[in-house]
């Protein structure tokens, strides 16, 4: 264990060396990892997106059968910029037990342990297979992993679960909220602030639909509830707006971005669909009240499924064996394992280190946390060459 964790270390150290923020190329670290993973005997195979500039990664360690397991993880990482770190985010530092750097805890450090198992699954003598996969976008749109996932019981192997390695502490997280993500497009009429009846305000009306969705917000606070989830309920939010040229000229345009964050149950459409009524209802109308030609329009860019609690399922008996658990946690923020479970893999989701460090300067994981990780994996090994 003492060698295989300073080969995770070495590895993280490397790994947060490359600043794979999501906006960015992240062929850089594939390459990286098709690399070691040459060295160690091991073949890959590259997913890459449209534009030639991502990919995801496939390797598949064992026979070629059925009944495998997944270790999914993602390359991709949060922007630093404004984030007040007490050292450079791409330079791995060691104090107190912890290791800090953009990616250490989301979700670098679990792909280093993974692949400083990646010789032990090689010489195990799997009777089922190990299957890593390393996407790209995840912070950004989750659709990184999708082209893989695709291959499964196509032209690869169909496992029989997934485990998505985000950071839970080690604990066994059986379900967590969707996430959906709009754009409203808000295009008025510019005319002078002291003839309102020349014009059409996209600020105001903007405003207005930003009310509501706060209102529509409060709502879901009412219910229905999950009390496994922090908060309880789903989350309506508005992140961003900008609009307007001066304070004295209606306002021509104005876009704002907001997000829907659902239990498993809760549909991201239903919650479109209220905000929609409003607009046909209210906004609309009045924007276009005095001139012609304003209009609303809202555009889903994200959509991640949720992912459901199946009690019993084969990742949820195998991750509490591997853990050495017999209760599993449900988790707010919204991960790839959604994307898997739609496909029909049995789903958890189980990695090192705290959401809570994700995101924030001097990310970090506690290397406690990454041997409980190896230990975690060590134990796949085991149980995958009975």
């Amino acid at each position: 264990m003492t060698d295989r964790l300073a080969e995770a270390k070495a590895l993280l150290e490397r790994l947060i060396a490359f600043e794979s923020v999501s906006d960015a190329s992240n062929l850089a670290i594939v390459e990286f990892v098709e690399d070691y993973l040459g060295r160690c005997g091991l073949k890959s195979r590259r997913a890459p997106n449209a534009a030639g500039d991502k990919a995801a990664i496939l390797a598949t360690i064992g026979p070629r059968v059925d009944g495998g397991i997944v270790l999914s993880g993602h390359t991709d990482v949060v922007p630093v910029e404004g984030q007040p770190w007490s050292s450079p985010p791409f330079a791995m530092r060691e104090a107190a037990g912890r290791l800090y750097g953009r990616g250490a805890c989301d979700m670098k450090g679990f792909d280093a342990c993974v692949l400083a198992m990646a010789p032990a699954f090689r010489d195990a003598r799997l009777k089922r297979p190990v299957h890593i996969v390393l996407s790209y976008d995840e912070e950004t749109t989750c659709l990184g992993s999708r082209d893989v996932i695709g291959w499964f019981g196509r032209d690869e192997p169909r496992p029989a679960a997934a485990i998505v390695g985000e950071p839970t502490m080690m604990a066994v997280a059986d379900a967590h909220k969707s996430i959906a993500t709009f754009q409203t497009l808000v295009t008025g009429h510019e005319a002078h602030s002291a003839l309102p009846m020349l014009g059409a305000n996209a600020v105001a009306a903007a405003a207005d639909i930003v009310s509501e969705i706060g209102r529509i917000a409060r709502a879901y606070e009412e219910g229905p509830l999950d009390p496994r989830f922090t908060p309880p309920y789903s989350t309506l939010h508005v992140g961003t707006i900008r609009g307007g040229t001066a304070h004295n000229i209606l306002a021509r345009e104005c876009v704002f971005n907001w997000e829907f964050r659902g239990l498993p149950g809760a549909s991201a459409a239903s919650a479109a669909a209220k905000v929609q009524a409003f607009v046909d209802k209210t906004a609309a109308p009045r924007l276009t009240r005095f001139v012609p030609g304003p209009s609303i329009e809202t555009t889903m860019e994200v959509d991640v499924p949720p992912l459901a609690a199946e009690p019993g399922s084969a990742a949820e008996a195998l991750a509490l064996r591997l853990t050495r658990s017999n209760r599993t946690i449900a988790v707010s923020f919204a991960s790839e394992a959604g994307h898997f479970q739609a496909a029909g893999l049995s789903t958890i989701v189980c990695g090192p280190g705290s959401i809570d460090a994700a995101h924030k300067p001097d990310e970090f994981v506690d290397e406690a946390q990454l041997k409980a990780c190896l230990e975690f994996l060590e134990g796949l090994a085991e149980t995958l060459s009975h």
